[in-house]
């Protein structure tokens, strides 16, 4: 642990800014892709191309995440798996070909893996869940100032090559601050708490995998409406680039508010009320996403987007206390793992769907995702609490 009050405050802050480092790059792929498209003559259905690259770095990174923080200490991973994003984001700056742009999809990735996982880790264990929440908070306004970035390089009539170049140099910048602040993780970097119960008897506990089913599906809805809202918004609701972008922006933003917001409810309303509400909310507002046209239907986007502010943050809090703490480090890192698998594979087959039947098809196979993970939720809620 840190050693007083001030060293717990600065890790703390410095765990926010990973936060909205890992959110930055995220989801501006959605708002980048009709221009690859164009520009590399690719169908719909390649955007999975480059999630699946992404996520398959991440997968390998995060699941080897707690020997690479005993290694290196979680200053060192911090400026390093940073300063891998940026080098993957300068890589999509700068590739000539999409065959190279998927393989920089991959650094990409293996960058935020590792620190995903640990900091999802620590946080869960040491920090009270309202600081899970604003943790998530700093993800999603990282996640919302990237699309709104591209979409302002877009509009001012420069290439997505100029987005992401100026997303790496930002990157590189916060990569360079982790480093130069790497000797206040030492504390922290010894009590990520990775328990002694082994990641079998995690498998075998029947709860761990309606944790994963729920984390898989909660991610591929956040993902999936988010990757895919400007393309939606732009060609089969005929918005203009800056509206389709704004709408993009607010839906993201609609998150990290959101999370902003719950983290001062949590201690009156508690995690779990929270997480029904949040589903709940998300159905409505992916009905309304596809039932609506025109501001109706986009206004529906941004409430499935505050909807779903509370829902990660609250069940990865609350994985200590209903697993158990031998248990609690591994379910984390699987649930990181399938969170990343949802992330990349939902927004890859909503693509396959909008080839088959257009993009109009998507606001309503997200309507049923919003269905599906309602039900997960309350199965996992009629459960008690695991012992220690």
């Amino acid at each position: 642990m840190p050693s007083g009050p001030r060293s717990a405050a600065s890790v703390l802050v410095l765990a926010y800014v990973a936060f909205v480092s890992l959110g930055l790059p995220d989801t501006v792929l959605g708002v980048a892709w009709p221009s690859l498209r164009a520009g590399f003559g690719l169908p719909q259905a390649a955007m999975g191309a480059a999630l699946t690259a992404n996520v398959a770095g991440y997968f390998v990174s995060g699941l080897a995440a707690g020997r690479i923080s005993a290694a290196l200490g979680v200053g060192r991973l911090l400026a390093l798996s940073t300063g891998l994003v940026a080098a993957g984001l300068a890589g999509f700056a700068l590739a000539p070909s999409w065959p190279l742009f998927v393989a920089c999809a991959v650094l990409v990735g293996f960058g935020s893996g590792a620190v995903d996982s640990a900091l999802n880790t620590y946080a869960a264990v040491h920090f009270a869940p309202r600081h899970m929440n604003w943790l998530h908070a700093c993800y999603s306004a990282g996640a919302t100032l990237g699309p709104a970035a591209m979409t302002f390089t877009l509009a001012a009539g420069a290439s997505i090559r100029a987005g992401y170049a100026a997303l790496s140099a930002t990157l590189g910048a916060m990569a360079l601050s982790f480093l130069a602040t790497r000797r206040r993780w030492e504390g922290p970097a010894a009590a990520v708490g990775w328990a002694a119960g082994s990641a079998w008897a995690a498998l075998r506990l029947p709860r761990v995998w309606l944790q994963l089913a729920i984390f898989f599906a909660y991610t591929g809805l956040e993902a999936s409406a988010g990757q895919w809202a400007f393309t939606v918004l732009r060609e089969t609701r005929g918005l203009s680039l800056e509206g389709a972008g704004t709408w993009t922006a607010a839906y993201w933003g609609g998150i990290a508010g959101g999370r902003v917001a719950v983290g001062f409810a949590v201690g009156r309303l508690g995690p779990d009320r929270l997480v029904r509400a949040g589903t709940l909310g998300a159905l409505a507002g992916a009905v309304m996403y596809a039932l609506l046209p025109g501001v109706g239907g986009a206004a529906g986007l941004v409430l499935l987007g505050l909807s779903l502010a509370p829902i990660f943050p609250m069940l990865m809090s609350r994985t200590p206390a209903r697993l158990g703490a031998a248990v609690a480090a591994h379910a984390v890192g699987f649930q990181v793992s399938a969170a990343t698998l949802g992330m990349a594979a939902l927004p890859s087959l909503h693509g396959a769907l909008a080839d088959a039947l257009g993009p109009r098809a998507i606001p309503v196979a997200l309507a049923g995702l919003a269905a599906v993970l309602a039900l997960l939720c309350a199965l996992l809620q009629r459960g008690r609490p695991a012992a220690g």
